[in-house]
């Protein structure tokens, strides 16, 4: 591939964003119901999806959770507690 073509894909895909999901544990030190986030032990604040924020999480309990940057927020995509 000639280097200006590669060139131009990699613009064109650009715009795209860079939404990769992450994975993290840790205990639950405060909850939010009405701005849906949860704040995890390393003091990161993490936005709750639809579905998840329904679950009976409490404080002081040990979670894993997977999560991706979307404008700015860790917004939550899954959410267990650990054993």
């Amino acid at each position: 591939m000639k280097p200006q073509m590669l060139m131009a894909a990699i613009l064109a895909l650009a715009p795209m964003g860079t939404a990769f999901a992450a994975q993290t544990s840790g205990t639950i030190t405060a909850i939010s119901k009405k701005a849906d986030t949860i704040t995890l032990s390393d003091g990161k604040k993490y936005t709750l999806t639809e579905g998840i924020e329904d679950t009976n999480l409490r404080v002081g309990e040990k979670v894993q959770l997977t999560f991706a940057i979307k404008g700015g927020k860790a917004v939550v995509s899954h959410l267990t507690p650990e054993k």
